[in-house]
């Protein structure tokens, strides 16, 4: 497994976090690239930078902008289209989870446990957290979300930090310390609680729906972790993401206007991997454990394709737009791969150090973010 994922263990009010590490002598050496001649045209447009990025990193994309953080407290918004600094600040400690942003509000955990808010970039308050936190937070709606490691979830005013409800759920004392699942559908909330997917009402708290993406398995606690891995992919009505190590699957939501107020599962596939999952209307795609990478079909679940030419080369979580699929990976490298059989069709470089997060689009612009903290910004034609 990968040096990058970690569990918790939740006992008597303590949080220990243990690696899933493995022999580093055994770990296979990354395929080397293939020479590649471009079957599409794309350039860099842009570049910024901030501290360097070793927590867990979810860039937030709200009217035209992007708005990411560094791990020494900045927080950053920048214009897709010519990467203009928006607004900048700065939270005063270093950064364990962010950022989620609606455009005005931005929110990030510390290593302290502080959750911290910004009005563009202006620090407006705090609020001490009782447990690590390794997903970003989400804001909607004038109130800002967290989930921590220990499965509660908060809710705060985003105005004045008032604590508006806290939903618990009872679980398995082992938890992923990898970014879970916390994002909206209409006006419910969706959170990822081990591997069920729910929706919460964000005024109260109180659960409308909830679902299974799949069961646990194996005889021990470490063999039956399965938690949901964010963030989660969105398509119309259907939601899918990846149980860590042991699946991928789609969740359909049907009903209640404005509030699902049925879910269901759509399909579940068996499929080792820790990173998240992307995709469009037509396939949801991720990378294995081994970094195959694999595409099913959005509507059954079924296998479109399957390719090994970038095996072992530490994947990030996908991104589709337009008629390809991108990967970043260990060197810093981004892989454009066709959507329908997984060619590869480009490949640019950025910094040399790993991909930090999900690649993410604003209009025609794609943003991918380093470890090293480089922000570079892509425009395939």
């Amino acid at each position: 497994m990968r040096r990058s994922a970690y569990i918790v263990l939740v006992t008597l009010g303590a949080v220990l976090a243990t690696g899933l590490v493995g022999c580093a002598a055994d770990k296979p050496k990354p395929t080397e690239l293939e020479t590649l001649k471009p079957q599409i045209a794309g350039r860099q447009v842009w570049s910024a930078r901030v501290d360097s990025v070793q927590f867990p990193l979810a860039v937030a994309v709200r009217d035209g902008a992007f708005v990411v953080a560094g791990g020494d407290g900045t927080v950053l918004a920048v214009e897709a289209q010519s990467g203009r600094e928006l607004w900048r600040g700065q939270v005063g400690a270093k950064v364990a989870a962010g950022v989620g942003s609606d455009g005005r509000y931005a929110a990030v955990v510390t290593t302290d446990n502080e959750l911290v808010v910004l009005d563009k970039g202006v620090k407006l308050w705090s609020s001490r957290l009782a447990s690590r936190t390794s997903t970003a937070p989400f804001v909607a709606g004038e109130r800002v979300f967290v989930v921590g490691v220990d499965r509660v979830v908060h809710a705060f005013d985003a105005l004045d930090g008032r604590r508006l409800w806290t939903f618990q759920r009872p679980g398995e004392a082992l938890t992923l310390a990898q970014p879970g699942v916390l994002s909206s559908y209409k006006n419910t909330l969706v959170v990822g609680i081990a591997a069920v997917m729910l929706g919460l009402d964000p005024t109260t708290g109180s659960v409308r729906w909830e679902v299974a993406v799949t069961s646990p398995r194996g005889t021990n606690e470490v063999e039956r972790l399965n938690d949901l891995v964010g963030p989660l992919l969105r398509v119309g009505d259907t939601l899918c993401a990846r149980a860590f190590q042991t699946a991928v699957g789609c969740v359909a939501l049907t009903g209640g206007g404005s509030a699902a107020e049925r879910a269901t599962v759509r399909w579940s596939r068996n499929a080792g991997g820790q990173q998240a999952v992307g995709g469009d209307a037509d396939f949801v795609y991720g990378a294995d454990a081994t970094d195959r990478v694999s595409a099913w079909r959005a509507g059954g679940g079924e296998l479109a394709w399957t390719q090994e030419r970038l095996l072992y080369r530490g994947l990030s979580a996908p991104l589709s737009a337009g008629k390809t699929v991108m990967f970043g990976d260990f060197e810093g490298q981004v892989h454009f791969l066709s959507r329908t059989d997984g060619t590869t069709q480009l490949r640019l470089p950025t910094d040399g150090s790993p991909v930090a997060a999900q690649p993410v689009l604003s209009g025609t612009t794609v943003l991918v973010v380093t470890r090293n903290g480089g922000l570079f910004a892509f425009r395939p034609e």
